[in-house]
Formats: structure tokens, sequence, C-alpha cells
């Protein structure tokens, strides 16, 4: 089994102060990386930094709430300043801002935008420039959600980033190959603070928090299970064994892990000399149309009683 072995190498996690975030930091750095602990709570990023200490490891905190250009520079440039370069960058600095399409303000949906789309865009590039910089390549792990896979009720603003993040992945993956940079976006499943607000899953989750462990159906039929379970999976894409790696879609919960598909056809039809509205509306239903995608995360399936 190959061992992974982070040693020398420089993390920024963002929103890490806490939760998924957390993990994923604690993960790198349990594997040999110094890290840069970013929260937008001075005292729960100082917290962060001093568990990873504890456990014998490095870490920084730099307090700052990601989404601007001038966010994203301090973000690297701590790293730079405190370690002397960049490695790996983790984007998962996120915000919810949950209402229906008619209910939701302009706000809601530029303060989600700005956290998690922009600031992913802001924070990659910022790490981009200073990793072909130095020349030795680079890790940029971008994190998704099944709600940006396939919609979520309720979540116009987070799904929309979220399904712009993966496409951010697969489109950096070409750009920055010629520079050794991976680029690929993880969907992660686990019981966080936005997941116990679910009422199907919250008894599981009391039940974790007092000991008791997740069941089988859901750690490995639904693939749901504690953020350090999620977090396994950042230490490898950054380490030399996930080097052929990139542009993928990477999911990750409780005992399972899947590779997510890119969008795709999956059926077509032709007319000679191009299609009418009513010659579309007399085949499209027993050809393309014939078996329609689903939309939404399938609902979570619970032993019956």
């Amino acid at each position: 089994m190959t061992s992974i072995d982070l040693t020398g190498k420089v993390a920024v996690v963002t929103g890490s102060g806490r939760g998924l975030g957390l993990a994923y930091a604690q993960a790198l750095a349990a594997h040999g990386a110094r890290v840069v602990i970013n929260d937008v709570d001075e005292a729960v990023a100082e917290a962060a930094v001093k568990s990873i200490a504890e456990a014998g490891g490095t870490a920084v905190a730099e307090v700052v709430p990601v989404g601007t250009t001038e966010a994203a520079e301090r973000l690297v440039n701590r790293a730079v300043e405190e370690f002397g370069r960049l490695d790996i960058l983790v984007t998962n600095a996120g915000i919810l801002r949950d209402k229906v399409l008619w209910k939701m303000t302009d706000d809601d949906f530029d303060a989600v935008i700005t956290t998690h789309l922009k600031g992913t865009f802001t924070c990659a590039r910022a790490a981009a420039v200073r990793m072909r910089e130095q020349g030795e390549g680079g890790t940029l792990i971008l994190v998704g959600s099944p709600a940006g896979q396939r919609g979520n009720f309720g979540q116009t603003n987070y799904a929309a980033a979220k399904a712009g993040i993966a496409a951010f992945a697969r489109t950096w993956a070409m750009e920055l190959g010629r520079a050794n940079i991976t680029v690929n976006a993880i969907v992660p499943v686990a019981a966080t603070a936005m997941t116990e607000t679910i009422p199907a899953f919250a008894p599981y989750i009391e039940a974790m928090r007092s000991g008791e462990p997740l069941p089988d159906f859901l750690r490995k039929g639904e693939g749901f299970g504690t953020p350090e379970d999620c977090a396994a999976l950042v230490p490898f894409l950054a380490s030399g064994a996930a080097r052929g790696v990139t542009g993928q879609a990477i999911g990750i919960g409780g005992d399972k892990v899947a590779l997510w598909s890119h969008p795709q056809e999956i059926k077509a039809a032709y007319a000679d000399g191009g299609w009418t509205p009513e010659s579309l509306a007399a085949a499209f239903p027993t050809s393309v149309g014939a078996e329609l995608q689903t939309v939404g995360i399938p609902a979570p399936k619970f032993p019956e009683a």
C-alpha cells in the first residue's frame, strides 16, 4: 500500500475552522503538510490551529472572508511568508442562503455566489499564479456538492455555484495541465451542521455524537459518514499517487468513494434537413425524450420500521 507523505508541502484550506474544512486541514497536516487555516471567526480559526499543533502538525491562521481578489492574495501570501511556498489549495469556504426561486433575493443569490463560486475562482487564480511561478506543479482541490451535480430544492444559488465549480475543475485541468497542476472537484457527503437540519438524518447524527456508529445502510448505501471519512480523499489527491488524476468529480462519504460522470449526450435523433417544431413534437416522445433524466438528490433509503 502506497504511503501518503506530504512532508515539505504547503496547503491553504479555505473555510477550515470547523466541519469538513477542518477535517481536510487536519488530514493534510497529519500527512506532513503545513497548513494555512482560514475562517471568518478568529477564535474558531485559532482553535483549529491549536488542534493541529496538539496533534504534532504545523498550521497558522488567516482570518478573512473569501470572495475577493484581495482575500485570495492574502491567503496565498500568508502561505509563502510563513512557509516559503504553496503546493495545495482546497477551496472549501461556503455559506447557505436557502430559499425557493420566487422568494430568493438578490442578496441571497449574490452572497452565495460570491463566497462559493467567485471565492473558488479568485483563490484558484492566485494559487495558480504562484504555483506556475514555482514551476514544480501543484494541486487544486475544489469542493463541490451533490446539489451541484443534480440540483436541490430551495438551493438555486448553492446548486448553481457548485455546478460551476465542477465546470471549473474540468476547464482548469486543461489549462493547468502543462504546468503539472492537477485540478479536481470533490463531492463530499457527511454529518455536518447542514445535514443535521434534514429530519431523516438528525436522529442518526445525534446518536453518532453520543458514540454510536452510523449503520451500514447509511455508510454504504447512502455514502454518508463523518467529515473525517470525507477527508481521506484530500491528502490522496494532493499526493504523488494521484498525479494522473485531474479534471474529475469524485464523491466520498462514509464507506463509499465514487466517480461522477461528466455531462454527456445519452441519446440522439436526426431529421434530414433539420427539425421543425412539429417534427420535434412527433418524434421527441419516442426518441430522445423516451427516458428523461431525473432531477434532484435521490431521497435516502431508510429501513422500514
